[in-house]
């Protein structure tokens, strides 16, 4: 459990590097903060209340919106970096300010469902992590378990609705298993291995497809079993899983998250094995011995059994010919909801007996406790974080019920309400990834290009996103390019469905400077580096993945008109939005607190977000090793002096120590055979004087 909490902190505000972009939330930037914290009269915890953000407290400080977006940035940056190398910041206390850093960002980001489980991880890791800020040692807690389960209860809701909901959708590409043969050419970011995936043939790719569903559908149940080698099983078949989707995808944290989750399947003994702490096999009773081969004989049947259930609903047959494999599905989508109805309430009650099982091995530990006053603190505690974890538990039940409307319809109101309450705070969340697969036909992506004559066009490319034919795709994990991502959802739609990309234009046009560092950092990739375009439109084009190249590409259409500052058709689009800003924009205050932050900007801007992200968390590593090696480095100790009885000894006894013998030998040396011989009598004659002495 310690092991899991270094790891999360980086995480949690992998997105905010550099350091908040102005680009998007800025003064100038494509959504201006400022629109949205706008001065009013009522008291501070109503608009708490409203909208939860620490932004509220910015005319507080000194500070504009811009300036306090970015202090929160820092700080959650500054609090994650040392909780990652400190172990006393690995404290809930540092996790609580954490989360509510990440919640006062929430409230202006731009939605992506990696916030959501962002969030919820990071109040659960409030609840895990150690009361210890003034401790170097954490010590054992007898509510641990219970805490941790919420993490592996947590990762069996995401993981379950995210396979049932590609079937609930009757996504035809999820039914005919022929998802992934568009997957890796159209998702947001590929990487350049999606490319080589993509080339697989596609009895494979349909084959994967029946693997992701046994790996999110069937699996998860393994979390809560009994016997460890099946826990086991499922942790290594969940991390390759993410670990495929991290190679040919940029999904930011998200899969590192998933992977954390994954660790609340496994015990301190797997852990230490991993690391040759492992203990020690012994031998076992004949009624140990049974319960392990019984323990081994349900382990072969539950891999038979899911072995067998694949074969059969997805009709696997081996064609030895072509040495291929073909796969359909073989149940309808009445079926799946019916096999969906059955499961779900079941689902639930497999987790309160898990959960229930764990309450009473912590009350039974609790009752072992020696002392009044120990055995009543020990008491306490679980009786507070019983309270939590089952209260989060029933929260939890409205939206992972929403996968199936009639166990849904059938949760108590008292729950619904209470649901309906902590909503605005995330603490719990419904999931679905993957929901149905777009860009069936080839992939949509918007092309910018601007002009300084309506005559000569050049195109303005982006770091992330796919736009030259020939550029590879990026590696930007665990960077979230929330610009680049944002492009991706408007080629799904018109520019009238996302009404920021007319604030984007608009921003070009006037040559901000914050908005052109989120598309090029590098400024001798941007055409328009020296003087803002005079026009700009936007075309929509369909992608494919090349044979030979990385992309090919087939004009569509006009996505947004030409337009240039002033432009009436532009004016008319920014107040149809509501987005057009005629306030001046107010002078930055000045301070230590403004100008420590210019110049932290001033330093990282010019710098990419997945080289700050790499940066730091190399720096934070390297830290972590070093203390570890210096901490198991061996100590040179220092000789123990004889004792003075000892040395008294030494002196006192004849013919003792290295000295006496070396001197006896130089003396028999130069001896004669004659004196050897008086010698050797002299030597007998002590002898048996010492031997008449004793008796």
């Amino acid at each position: 459990m310690a092991g899991i909490q270094p790891v999360c902190p980086p995480l949690r505000f992998s997105g905010c590097a550099p350091v908040c972009p102005p680009g998007l939330y800025g003064n100038e930037g494509i959504l201006p903060a400022r629109w949205l914290i706008t001065p009013t009269e009522k008291p501070l915890a109503e608009l708490l209340q409203d909208t939860p953000t620490l932004l509220w407290l910015c005319p507080q400080l000194g500070l504009d919106i811009q300036q306090g977006l970015e202090l929160i940035c820092l700080l959650g940056i500054l609090l994650s970096f040392g909780a990652m190398v400190l172990q006393p910041l690995r404290d809930s206390m540092v996790f609580l300010c954490l989360w509510v850093l990440y919640l006062s960002l929430y409230q202006l980001l731009c939605y992506i469902f990696r916030d959501n489980l962002l969030l919820e991880t990071g109040f659960l890791t409030i609840l895990i992590a150690p009361l210890n800020l003034f401790r170097w040692k954490s010590s054992f807690k007898y509510h641990d378990n219970i805490t941790f389960w919420l993490v592996r209860w947590l990762l069996f809701r995401l993981m379950f609705a995210s396979g049932v909901v590609k079937l609930t959708s009757r996504c035809p590409t999820w039914w005919g298993l022929t998802a992934l043969t568009y997957h890796y050419e159209t998702q947001c970011i590929p990487t350049p291995l999606a490319w080589y995936a993509h080339q697989l043939p596609q009895w494979f790719q349909k084959l994967s497809v029946v693997g992701t569903f046994v790996i999110e559908i069937a699996v998860p149940f393994l979390f809560f079993a009994p016997i460890r080698c099946l826990r086991l099983t499922a942790f290594y078949l969940q991390v390759l899983l993410q670990v495929l989707i991290i190679l040919t995808g940029n999904y930011n944290f998200f899969n590192l998250i998933t992977i954390i989750l994954c660790f609340s399947l496994l015990d301190d003994d797997q852990v230490g094995s991993w690391f040759g702490h492992g203990k020690k096999k012994k031998g076992k009773s004949w009624p140990q011995a049974i319960i392990s081969w019984a323990a081994l004989l349900i382990e072969l049947g539950v891999y038979v059994l899911i072995i067998y259930g694949t074969r059969l609903y997805f009709e696997l047959e081996v064609d030895w010919e072509t040495k291929s494999m073909s796969s359909k599905t073989a149940f309808t989508y009445h079926q799946f909801n019916h096999f969906l109805k059955m499961v779900t309430l079941p689902s639930i009650w497999i987790g309160v007996l898990s959960l229930t099982w764990e309450v009473v091995i912590a009350m039974f530990k609790c009752a072992c406790v020696r002392g009044f006053f120990w055995k009543l603190w020990a008491i306490v505690q679980l009786a507070v974080f019983v309270t939590a974890a089952t209260g989060i538990f029933a929260i939890s039940l409205v939206p992972y019920t929403f996968i199936e409307y009639d166990t849904h319809s059938n949760i108590w109101p008292g729950v619904r309400k209470a649901y309906e309450m902590v909503d605005r705070y995330q603490v719990v969340n419904s999931y679905g990834l993957f929901r149905r697969m777009t860009g069936v036909g080839g992939r949509p992506e918007v092309v910018i290009e601007g002009s300084m004559d309506k005559v000569n066009w050049m195109e303005i490319e982006f770091m992330y996103k796919p736009g030259n034919v020939s550029g590879p795709p990026p590696v930007v994990v665990p960077h979230q390019p929330r610009l680049d991502w944002q492009m991706w959802f408007a080629a799904l739609g018109s520019h009238s469905q996302s009404p920021w990309f007319s604030t984007l234009v608009h921003r070009l046009l006037q040559g901000s400077k914050d908005v052109i560092d989120l598309i090029q950092v590098d400024k001798s990739k941007y055409p328009f580096s020296q003087q803002p375009p005079a026009y700009i439109r936007a075309h929509l084009y369909k992608y494919w993945s090349h044979p030979k190249r990385w992309w090919r590409r087939q004009y569509v259409e006009e996505f947004f008109p030409t337009v240039s500052l002033g432009d009436s058709t532009l004016e008319s689009l920014l107040w149809q939005h509501g987005i057009k800003d005629n306030s001046p924009v107010e002078r930055s205050p000045d301070g230590p607190i403004p100008d420590a932050l210019r110049l932290l900007r001033a330093y990282i801007q010019p710098l990419s977000g997945p080289l700050v992200l790499w940066t730091l968390f190399c720096t934070g590593a390297a830290i972590c090793l070093l203390k570890t090696f210096c901490s198991r480095a061996p100590r040179a100790s220092k000789p123990r002096a004889a004792p003075a009885e000892t040395k008294r000894k030494a002196k006192d006894s004849p013919g003792t120590g290295l000295e006496k013998k070396d001197q006896g030998k130089k003396r028999e040396e130069p001896a004669s055979i004659q004196g050897g011989s008086k010698v050797s009598e002299e030597r007998s004659t002590d002898a048996d004087r010492r031997v008449w002495k004793r008796k």
